[in-house]
């Protein structure tokens, strides 16, 4: 079981998010209000602290979001869940792992931002199943795995 660490939004695609504390994640869609959210394979992107601590300890100035990730967690090694793993986020959402890392053809803002990017190899995305409140803090547990 792991937990959330931040949970991040932009008005645009391409750029690092802002922490916001808490959101609600809307089913089929993604999370409210982040301009990646749409009816698509990949609404919700996750990105481990763990991750992003790497990145610091080679000396990049980043953070939570800084990689255009919605969710920050700790506690879970993401890539290793396979594409079909249900998550519950929360008390009620529940997501499926729809894509482990991504291409990344251009180098976007994030790169540029932070001098290397993260999320394309350590990144997982999901679709919102169910959705619900979620707020940092919050567990998110592996519910099965495919």
């Amino acid at each position: 079981m792991g937990r959330i660490v931040a949970i991040c939004k932009s008005d645009q695609k391409g750029q690092p998010k802002k922490n916001v504390g808490e959101g609600i994640l809307v089913p089929d869609h993604g999370l409210d209000g982040d301009a990646h959210a749409g009816k698509w394979h990949r609404q919700v992107s996750l990105l481990a602290i763990e991750s992003i601590r790497k990145m610091q300890e080679k000396g990049l100035g980043v953070g939570p979001g800084d990689f255009a990730e919605n969710i920050t967690t700790e506690g879970i090694d993401l890539v290793s869940l396979p594409v079909g793993t249900k998550l519950r986020l929360g008390e009620e959402a529940i997501g499926e792992v729809t894509q482990i890392g991504k291409k990344c053809h251009t180098r976007c803002a994030v790169y540029y931002y932070a001098g290397d990017c993260v999320m394309p190899r350590e990144g997982i995305f999901i679709k919102v199943l169910k959705g619900g409140r979620i707020k940092v803090g919050d567990k998110i547990e592996v519910l099965t795995e495919s």
